[in-house]
């Protein structure tokens, strides 16, 4: 597919995160408005709900952009969500009719203040990724016993804290928890001193369903993506997490980027998984292409210094896809709900340069990384910014996401302190 040209000039830069072939969800204000509804386009944001009120969009009899967030629009279905892009394709598009009544109602992204863009309903975070979990399990159980056994048939995962899930831009604090060390016979309770990033993509539920579904409806349902960091204190894992997983060590914050790129727009990059080591059972094969050629990276700033890219992947590493990840999460009859989020777990490549979390390129903390500043990293520092960023590229044209991007502040001096 070759670049879509817009009236918009901005929007047909080849390296434009924001073409017309994008058109990504959002929600966004300005000085002394409500945060509402807004398409991006090129370098300006299309206001929804004013689109909507001009009788530019009319999907339903009833109004779906009134609302700070696409929960509403997402529950019409594929169906909606495609008339919607066609329309929004024609308005936008070099040419259109009707551009001197779309003109008005566009934003500039510059000034603009972005907001999350949908309502979570609950949070899954998966462990999907072969070459983390095999740096991973390699780390702590050795190479041989890298994987454990039910990795390579089943997408394990756990249910994390929708109510911690925040939109890019907004600082994370360094969480406290009960942490053992080897030197110890009892635990303390202190700030965590190994806390960490994980590079993931995060998948949007955009079709309810209740009861199994297969791995094609599953894609389906899936009405779009986001890059997702799943902030994780490592110290605070290693001490919870047997037998039932992690729990505290990833609840104090997961950060999306603010701009949901729909499925329909990704449908270009569309990839398969890896080869399959193990025939997976009926319910979980392929289907067809299911994950998407988009090339990610992670940069790490400290504070007053300059940022770092620390590693650089692609989403085609996952060895399961969403649409399998999604499909999975059904067998038991657990019901998904429109904006429920699904992380992918962390995608690692297969060299040092491409792991998705410092836990893995410092290995353990046993071989720090050097940054631009002349600074040294095992774990994240107070001050640090993280930067996510994703993009997948066309002949001419260029999807991107926004950056995911937050600051760790310090731990609270005392947290019961009252």
């Amino acid at each position: 597919m070759t670049l879509k040209r817009s009236w918009v000039a901005s929007a047909n830069d080849a390296d434009h995160p924001f073409p017309l072939n994008n058109l990504p969800c959002g929600v966004f204000s300005t000085a002394g408005t409500e945060p509402r509804c807004g398409v991006a386009i090129g370098d300006m944001i299309l206001d929804m709900a004013a689109a909507e009120e001009a009788g530019l969009i009319s999907l339903t009899d009833d109004p779906l952009f009134d609302v700070p967030y696409w929960n509403d629009l997402m529950e019409q279905g594929p169906a909606v969500w495609a008339a919607l892009r066609e329309r929004l394709t024609a308005l936008l598009a070099e040419g259109a009719q009707e551009r001197d009544r779309v003109e008005p109602l566009l934003v500039p992204q510059e000034g603009a203040t972005l907001h999350m863009p949908f309502v979570v309903s609950e949070y899954t975070d998966f462990y999907a990724g072969k070459h983390h979990a095999t740096n991973v399990g390699t780390m702590f159980r050795g190479p041989e016993n890298a994987l454990p056994p039910n990795w390579l048939h089943i997408p394990i995962g756990y249910n994390g804290r929708a109510s911690s899930v925040v939109v890019s831009g907004t600082e994370i604090r360094r969480p406290w928890g009960q942490i053992k060390s080897p030197e110890h016979d009892r635990p303390a309770f202190l700030p965590s001193r190994r806390f960490d990033l994980e590079l993931e993509m995060g998948a949007i539920v955009g079709t309810a369903s209740d009861g199994p579904i297969t791995v094609q409806e599953a894609d389906d349902n899936i009405f779009g993506y986001v890059l997702l960091n799943d902030w994780s204190a490592r110290d605070i894992q290693a001490w919870e997490y047997q037998p039932l997983g992690p729990f505290q060590a990833k609840a104090t914050a997961t950060t999306i980027s603010p701009w949901i790129v729909t499925r329909a727009a990704l449908e270009p990059f569309r990839c398969d998984t890896p080869a399959r080591e193990v025939e997976l059972l009926d319910h979980l094969k392929d289907c067809g292409p299911m994950l998407y050629d988009i090339d990610l990276e992670v940069t790490l700033a400290p504070e007053g210094g300059p940022a770092t890219t620390i590693a650089r992947t692609n989403y085609r590493e996952m060895y399961y896809s969403s649409a399998q990840q999604l499909a999975h999460h059904t067998t038991s009859g657990c019901p998904m709900n429109v904006g429920d989020l699904l992380g992918s777990g962390t995608i690692s490549g297969p060299t040092k340069d491409s792991r998705g979390s410092l836990l893995e390129l410092s290995w353990g903390g046993k071989e720090p990384i050097t940054l631009d500043s002349g600074e040294s990293r095992s774990f994240l520092e107070d001050g640090d910014t993280i930067t996510l960023k994703g993009a997948a590229r066309g002949n001419g044209f260029t999807i991107g996401f926004g950056e995911c991007s937050g600051k760790l502040l310090p731990a609270l001096e005392d947290p019961y302190a009252r």
